[in-house]
């Protein structure tokens, strides 16, 4: 059980930042669009490099440090892309969500005009949104250093309990996304305006192109 908890405690630490992702599953939670399929996504990703770091993906990275490389250019240029379209929303607006905070949280999909969300904004097709979250999570390379090499390196520690200790940091990410996606919809009471709106994106874009910026700069300094 402590082993379990152990592996819970590091992977809340190492998930729960201001990041990519983080940024994107809020984005998305706050617009109530394609919620679950972002958190499944996310969860799903980070299953897959937890297990892959315990089961030894750790030592590969270690050995050709080349590939971090290769991550952090592409990851860098998506994230570029990405914090140039949030400053073009931020620009252009056009954004408004209305809020009725008297009726239940719900989908806003699902809910009549005048429920608790509705949107003057046309929505995303499913597939757009679930490449971004694809490429928000494999093209990071801060994934590969701090979930595969950080988070399998410390599961060794443990020997045989070392899959306890994995499922302990699944369970983190799980309970993390899923909190993050579907608590964000709280937030839509303050994003009842076209100007909150343009708000929110202009900082997802300074996080964006900082972030981008972050990762390029150990590559270009040699």
């Amino acid at each position: 059980m402590l082993t379990v908890l152990a592996g819970l405690g590091l992977g809340l630490s190492l998930i729960v930042a201001i990041g990519a992702q983080n940024v994107f599953v809020l984005r998305q939670g706050i617009r109530r669009e394609h919620v679950l399929a972002v958190v499944i996504v996310c969860a799903v990703s980070d299953g897959l490099l937890i297990v892959a770091g315990v089961a030894g993906l750790g030592f590969l990275l270690q050995a050709a440090p080349w590939l971090v490389v290769v991550a952090r250019v592409a990851g860098a240029l998506f994230l570029l892309g990405y914090g140039v379209l949030a400053a073009r929303r931020a620009w252009r607006g056009g954004e408004v969500l209305a809020v009725d905070t008297s009726a239940p949280a719900g989908d806003a999909a699902a809910l009549p005009t005048g429920g608790v969300a509705t949107a003057t904004r046309t929505g995303t097709r499913l597939l757009p949104v679930l490449l971004t979250t694809l490429a928000l999570t494999w093209l990071n390379p801060h994934v590969y250093l701090d979930t595969v090499l950080m988070l399998g390196s410390i599961a060794a520690t443990h020997g045989d309990r070392r899959w306890l200790f994995a499922a302990g940091a699944i369970t983190a990410s799980v309970l993390w996304f899923t909190a993050l996606g579907f608590g964000a919809r709280y937030l839509g009471r303050w994003l009842r305006t076209e100007r909150s709106w343009r708000i929110l994106d202009a900082l997802i874009a300074v996080i964006m192109i900082a972030l981008a910026v972050s990762l390029i700069l150990p590559v270009l300094g040699g």
